[in-house]
């Protein structure tokens, strides 16, 4: 038992990555599936492909590295964090999709409470501000909008969770309904302080706290799977929601040291120790991961739109064939041009948290082509950083902590060269990209295989994270301030109409 599967749920695809004893990775399995989206602005997944994409990989995985169950120590569990699935206790039928965290349905419903003067209340309590992106008012709709939802609910029929909690119920034959600490901190329903599910919130959505999952550490027994899954029992000992694993898989573990993950969107995590740290920049508070029953606190940023603005290039407006082209075309785009794309396609995230907003493009001319859209494109990446590490740095000093102002990146777009150059020149600080690109999954990984004495401590998995390059800034400040100041009269422009 000397290898450790990581099941990577994410948007678009459900990834099974094996690791050996050395935290190396043997083999990867991956499948995609459909995105719903049944009105604008609304998102969804059908629940039965994230189970059995998930099934899928894991076993297409194991077959691929010629192992069996019997070969594997524990599974580690990171997920999608936000979305959001209720299903039958019984029968494990889901009652409706899930709703995916990018959906903006309940942004009529967020705007309401906040009117009602109960945002501060739960910022208090959760750390996060009222918006569609969390967990509660998607389940609030779910019970007002399917027939009969809430009174089954009320007689205690129906679950909530996560992702991760629902494929742990489906990994155990519904024996374990549970989730851990940094999946619950993002439902709007968790108080991150006392370190239970707050039932003030919970009355005010009418949600019967009977729902909810029992809440675990990050490394922990969340059950065995069921035996005819796989041949035999797999133990399941680490969950972590995803950003929360990336910051563990990038060995984040000492406050000051910051990651930030370029997937769908992007999420910058800024490690704060044991001090749950109250943003005045509108960033959230949230747990960056639990373990011995202690949490370790961060502050987050969320960009909605990283990797989707690429994937938009490809599949929406067919500039690229593939995503790994867009870097070779922003590069060939003219200098004198001066475009700039706010991808606000779902609205903008912090510092802004405007659900309601859409995306623009400024300084468009006769003479704009592909490669002028490409290169604004993978820079909006960028300036989106930017913003958040500039709320990051106003709501925390980062003297005295010991760490320098470098940030881990990771994710699909990380192994994109000239985005990660223009990130290091329009932040002004270093960029350090790891040579373990499946940080996601290297950190569900290492909770598992930590939790049942394969892998080391924290302080030996950190001295084991190797860098594979450096991007240093090469813009000069006031090219590089000049620069941002444009992008923020952009956004300040999109944010008008």
């Amino acid at each position: 038992m000397s290898h450790i599967l990581a099941i990577d749920q994410g948007t678009t695809s459900s990834r099974a990555i094996i690791f050996d004893a050395s935290l190396t990775p043997v083999t990867i399995a991956q499948a995609e599936f459909t995105q719903h989206f049944p009105q604008s602005g609304w998102v969804e997944h059908d629940p039965h492909d994230l189970w059995q994409t998930t099934l899928d990989t894991c076993r297409k995985a194991l077959k691929s590295a010629t192992l069996t169950a019997e070969d594997i120590a524990a599974i580690g569990i990171t997920n999608q964090r936000e979305t959001t699935l209720v299903w039958d206790r019984t029968t494990g039928t889901p009652l409706y999709n899930a709703i995916v965290w990018q959906d903006r349905r309940t942004a009529d419903t967020c705007r309401t409470l906040r009117d009602a003067g109960h945002e501060d209340m739960i910022r208090a309590r959760t750390g996060l501000l009222l918006d569609p992106y969390f967990s509660g008012t998607k389940l609030q709709w779910i019970l007002d909008n399917t027939p009969g939802a809430r009174a089954r609910a009320e007689r205690g029929e129906l679950l909530f969770g996560t992702v991760d909690c629902y494929l742990i119920w489906h990994l155990t034959g519904g024996k374990v309904h549970a989730t851990d600490a940094t999946n619950a901190a993002r439902t709007l329903l968790y108080d991150i302080h006392k370190g239970r599910w707050s039932s003030t919130i919970c009355d005010l959505l009418n949600i019967p706290i009977t729902m909810l999952p029992d809440v675990r550490d990050c490394a922990a027994d969340f059950g065995r799977t069921a035996p005819d899954l796989f041949g035999a029992p797999i133990a399941i000992r680490g969950v972590a929601g995803d950003q929360q694993a990336a910051t563990v898989g990038q060995a984040c573990f000492q406050p000051g040291m910051m990651k930030s993950t370029y997937g769908t969107g992007c999420f910058a995590l800024l490690n704060t120790g044991a001090t749950p740290v109250t943003s005045e920049n509108r960033l959230l508070t949230t747990i960056a991961y639990q373990l011995n029953g202690t949490p370790t606190y961060a502050l987050e940023g969320s960009i909605f739109v990283a990797g989707a603005v690429v994937q938009w290039l490809r599949d929406g407006l067919h500039l690229i064939g593939a995503a790994g082209e867009a870097g070779a075309l922003a590069s060939a785009a003219d200098p004198g041009q001066d475009v700039v794309m706010v991808p606000a396609f779902t609205g903008l995230g912090a510092p802004y948290w405007n659900a309601d907003c859409r995306g623009a493009i400024y300084g468009l001319t006769r003479a704009t082509g592909p490669a002028e859209m490409a290169r604004a494109a993978l820079e909006s990446i960028g300036f989106q950083t930017r913003d958040l590490l500039e709320a990051m740095h106003a709501d925390w000093d980062m003297t005295g902590h010991g760490t320098s102002p470098t940030l881990r990146v990771d994710g699909g777009l990380s192994a994109s060269d000239w985005t990660m150059q223009f990130l290091a020149d329009v932040t002004g600080a270093p960029v350090d990209r790891p040579t373990v690109l499946e940080t996601t999954a290297l950190g569900a990984a290492w909770l598992a295989g930590m939790q049942v004495g394969l892998y080391p401590g924290a302080r030996e998995f950190g001295d084991s994270w190797a860098l594979e390059r450096t991007f240093q800034p090469e813009m000069n400040a006031s090219t590089r301030d000049a620069r941002h100041a444009r992008w923020k009269a952009c956004v300040a422009a999109t944010l008008s109409v």
